[in-house]
């Protein structure tokens, strides 16, 4: 199983990188959009409708993959009309930029449309959830067996002991039914579709020349600062909070005095801190999709353990 999940990575990590965004480049300087401070791709999907987007794009068109000319607009743009070549491209950012766009026209926000389709997605993947769930409640189950497994083969460094405490561990997990590789499984499945959102918004014109509650949808919390709207402060906010809830949730079955669960509050503090960093460099429209479908997981989280709960 485990040679799986790596080979599972390695592949997901070669179809990323073989279609990923290309930044815009004079020379050896990244090229910016002047109002947003946005670094600005050379790989777009559509026409940009913002005069000086436009006047930036034509000073670099033969640094394009595709010329200007050649672009479709984007209230027409489909997955079929440019033809990079990439896997990546073809299964994932075209198409979520394709409904992105649809339905951001359709409503009129791109900021809604990035995350009413996040919801949707997470609401798609409540199956997973609700088996990730379960498990959680059957590793609290085990808890107290678990225990009595780690005091007998506590100060025990022997290979064999080492074998015989794994073995043991195994057999409680098979009779809980309990995968530990599978509450892996949504991170994992989570983790492209991150990339392939953060893909669309750097890579639609459309979707970056959008605002929500007076925040660019292209704009970072840096460059905010720096053209003294603090909203974005509420952005960074909201951002930390609900990651904070949701790996705490995640955390819950574990017991607090197993060497798991330090391990595990370690890299719990280790990612709110990276994602705290992180925040002031993401652009507005994933830091939506990070707020709604994170909040959305702590919602949907509490209401799948109630029902659980209720059922033993």
């Amino acid at each position: 199983m485990k040679k799986k999940i790596k080979i599972f990575i390695v592949l997901l990590l070669f179809i990323i990188c073989t279609g990923c965004t290309q930044t815009l480049k004079d020379g050896k300087e990244a090229v910016t959009n002047k109002e947003t401070g946005q670094t600005l791709t050379s790989n777009i999907l559509c026409k940009p409708t913002d005069e000086d987007l436009i006047e930036t794009y034509k000073e670099y068109d033969d640094k394009l993959q595709v010329s200007m000319d050649d672009l479709p607009e984007c209230s027409s743009f489909t997955p079929n009309k440019l033809k990079y070549k990439s896997l990546w491209e073809s299964i994932f950012i075209k198409p979520l930029a394709f409904i992105i766009l649809k339905l951001g026209y359709l409503i009129k926000n791109m900021g809604v449309s990035v995350m009413i389709i996040g919801l949707l997605i997470r609401l798609i993947m409540m199956p997973i959830q609700i088996k990730t769930v379960k498990q959680s409640e059957n590793m609290k189950k085990i808890q107290p067996e678990m225990a009595k497994i780690e005091r007998k083969y506590r100060n025990k460094t022997d290979n064999e002991s080492l074998m015989a405490k794994s073995q043991e561990t195994m057999m409680l997990y098979k009779k809980y039914k309990i995968n530990p590789v599978s509450g892996c499984l949504l991170a994992f499945i989570q983790l492209p579709l991150f990339f392939a959102f953060l893909e669309a918004i750097n890579r639609v014109p459309a979707i970056f020349e959008g605002s929500f509650l007076t925040m660019n949808l292209g704009m970072t919390p840096t460059a905010g600062f720096a053209q003294h709207n603090y909203i974005y402060i509420l952005l960074i906010i909201l951002i930390i909070v609900t990651t904070y809830l949701s790996f705490k949730i995640s955390m819950a079955s574990q017991d607090k005095n197993s060497e798991m669960a330090q391990q595990m509050n370690f890299m719990f503090i280790f990612m709110i801190f990276m994602v705290s960093i992180a925040s002031l460099s993401l652009p507005t429209a994933i830091a939506l999709y990070w707020i709604v479908t994170n909040g959305f997981a702590v919602i949907q989280n509490f209401i799948i353990k109630k029902i659980i709960e209720k059922r033993i």
